[in-house]
C-alpha cells in the first residue's frame, strides 16, 4: 500500500471530507462559543482521520484495531457534541451533517471488522 497506506482507505478519505464539513458548519457559530463547543467538535472530528492514519502506519493488525477503537469513540463524541449543538439551536437536527457522520460510522465498522478477521 505504499507509504501512506492511509490515503487508500475511504474511511480515512471520508473522514477528511467530515472535518471540512465540521470547520464549515462551526465557522457560524456564537463568538463565545470559540473556546467551547467549537473547539471541542473540531478537536474531535480531526481526531477521527487521525486515528485512523495512526493506526494504518502501526506494524501490526492488533494495533490498527486499537486505534480504529479510538476512532470510533471520537466519532460518538462528535455525534454527542453535535447533538448538544442541536439542542442549543446552532444547527439543525435534519443536518446532512449527521448523514456524513452515519457514512464515517459505517465505513469505520467494517475497516474494524476486516482488520479483526
Amino acid at each position: 500500500m505504499g507509504t501512506r497506506p492511509h490515503h487508500n482507505l475511504k474511511a480515512w478519505q471520508t473522514s477528511r471530507r467530515l472535518v471540512s464539513s465540521i470547520y464549515l458548519l462551526t465557522k457560524n457559530f456564537p463568538k463565545e462559543e470559540t473556546f467551547g463547543l467549537t473547539m471541542q467538535l473540531r478537536r474531535a472530528a480531526v481526531s477521527v482521520p487521525s486515528n485512523i492514519a495512526e493506526g494504518a502506519g502501526r506494524t501490526g493488525s492488533r494495533e490498527f484495531a486499537h486505534f480504529l477503537s479510538m476512532a470510533m469513540g471520537s466519532l460518538s463524541e462528535l455525534d454527542t457534541q453535535l447533538l448538544i449543538a442541536a439542542d442549543l439551536r446552532y444547527i439543525d437536527e435534519n443536518d446532512g451533517i449527521f448523514l456524513q457522520l452515519e457514512e464515517v460510522s459505517r465505513l469505520l465498522a467494517g475497516l474494524i471488522r476486516t482488520v479483526k478477521r
